[in-house]
């Protein structure tokens, strides 16, 4: 009902939370979340469910059945719903916490109103769901006898296994690092995804029959050959890991490193203080170079370390309160937000530490090789009439900051090449070449997947992408599926 505004969950006091790797949010109640649910117009046509193609997307790539669920919770009627939830999502728990909810750009209300709080009602339907026992292991009744072995445990990884064990095969899900969940254990710090819940759901999955094996690496300790030996077939979904290049004079200095180094390392200390943490952000001036996500979540990371000072630098403008003419409902609303690590940062230091249109000219260091300053430009992003875009750089806009760490986040690349060519699958712009739809990479039996086959992407399309390659997977083994 429009009667009733958008609510969602209230975040903990922005100088408080930095002293712990706790969630960032506060509870809301039951009944706040009802009615949120209720603001639900359950439209003809929701929009939100679609995630249809229009020179890109909108709307949930997984189908979410949200007008439903939203109906069931505003009922009370909460245990339907997650039934409901599950149907589309493997692991709601994941994108309730991360996902930067494209659903809820594209929800109706939104046209005249705060679009309905759908990201928070489906965070707190299976949430609640695992607190009152709704959740329980549910074991394949049969087995077909047919193996796949899941390379790679992202969500794309971990929803293609989950799936492949639902159908009854004997799935084994291999990690070359030494915690299952790929970029959902050590791309995204815990105030974002407390690693427990990680945890509970590989639990429920090892329960119900898949197996798991850490500090295994595929071209390293196991060749290709011996997978396609001992299984009958296998998924690849190592994703996106190879980080894009800085290059700039000085980018190889002493105290530059890829964001991904960065939190992968802070995160293995948050969860075992004995594990070694040699890039510290403590009393240092730090300079993330990237403004995504990954370069806001350095940015949280370093305030809880306790850094002297925090900037991001973004090589575009800041973006407009409104949605532009070009970005039309019901596309993504790409307009001015207050990340959770930015309002840290100015509670902390009284200003955003995002600098925009800003490039990276050199890095300077000090005799001894180790980053003492970053020289920059502004630059405006110039769009001919013929649709051609340059960036122009503004003479005397020149600074220098100073630095002591610097870190690297503008994004991936793509797959590991050599990984790729020495595994024999075809592949351009270090991406698998592998068809949306069908999966099949030229190797038969080797299916691909996730970030590795369409490169750096969200979390709901890793889940969209490793379902509907479970069912080609299955498919292939059988002849026919009935996974949806």
């Amino acid at each position: 009902m429009l009667t009733i505004k958008r609510e969602v969950p209230k975040a903990k006091n922005p100088l408080k939370r930095q002293q712990n790797w706790g969630e960032y949010y506060l509870p809301f109640s039951e009944r706040k979340l009802e009615e949120q649910g209720s603001r639900c117009m359950d439209c003809g046509t929701p929009f939100c469910s679609t995630g249809a193609f229009v020179n890109g997307s909108f709307g949930c790539p997984l189908y979410n059945l949200i007008p439903e669920w939203n109906e069931l919770v505003a009922k009370g009627n909460w245990r339907e719903a997650l039934n409901r939830l599950m149907m589309t999502n493997n692991f709601p728990e994941f994108t309730g916490r991360v996902c930067p909810a494209p659903c809820e750009g594209s929800c109706t209300v939104a046209l005249h109103d705060s679009a309905v709080a759908i990201k928070s009602i489906e965070q707190a339907i299976v949430d609640k769901g695992f607190e009152e026992g709704w959740i329980t292991p549910q074991p394949p009744k049969q087995r077909t006898g047919k193996s796949v072995v899941v390379v790679g445990s992202g969500p794309a990884g971990l929803a293609a296994a989950d799936q492949l064990n639902k159908a009854g095969h004997l799935v084994t899900v291999m990690e070359k690092a030494d915690r299952i969940g790929g970029l959902l254990m050590y791309g995204i710090p815990n105030m974002k995804l407390e690693k427990h819940v990680i945890k509970r759901r590989v639990d429920l999955l090892t329960q119900e029959g898949v197996q798991f094996v850490t500090n295994k690496e595929l071209g390293k300790d196991i060749t290709l050959d011996q997978l396609l030996i001992k299984y009958d077939a296998v998924i690849l979904c190592t994703g996106a890991q190879e980080p894009r290049k800085l290059d700039v004079e000085g980018s190889t200095y002493s105290g530059v490193h890829y964001a991904m180094d960065y939190l992968t390392q802070s995160t293995k200390h948050m969860l075992d203080p004995n594990e070694p943490l040699s890039i510290s952000a403590k009393g240092k001036d730090v300079i993330v170079i990237g403004g995504g996500d990954t370069g806001a979540d350095c940015i949280a990371t370093a305030l809880r370390q306790e850094c002297k000072s925090v900037v991001q630098f973004g090589k575009h403008p800041q973006l407009p309160q409104e949605r532009a003419e070009d970005n039309p409902w019901p596309e993504f609303p790409y307009v001015f937000t207050l990340d959770y690590a930015y309002e840290e940062a100015a509670a902390k230091f009284k200003t955003d530490p995002r600098q925009y249109s800003v490039i990276t000219k050199k890095i300077v260091s000090d005799q001894h090789g180790q980053v003492t300053e970053v020289h920059t430009i502004e630059a405006r992003v110039i769009k001919k009439s013929s649709g051609q875009v340059y960036v122009q750089e503004m003479a005397g806009t020149e600074k220098v900051w100073p630095a002591d760490l610097i870190f690297v986040a503008i994004g991936f690349a793509g797959a590991e090449e050599k990984l790729l060519d020495q595994l024999g699958l075809d592949n351009k712009n270090s991406l698998v070449q592998a068809d949306y739809g069908n999966y099949t990479t030229n190797i038969d039996g080797v299916f691909a997947a996730g970030d590795m086959r369409r490169g750096q992407s969200l979390i709901v399309w890793a889940i969209h992408e490793g379902r509907e390659v479970a069912r080609e997977c299955d498919k292939y083994l059988m002849g026919a599926s009935q996974l949806p």
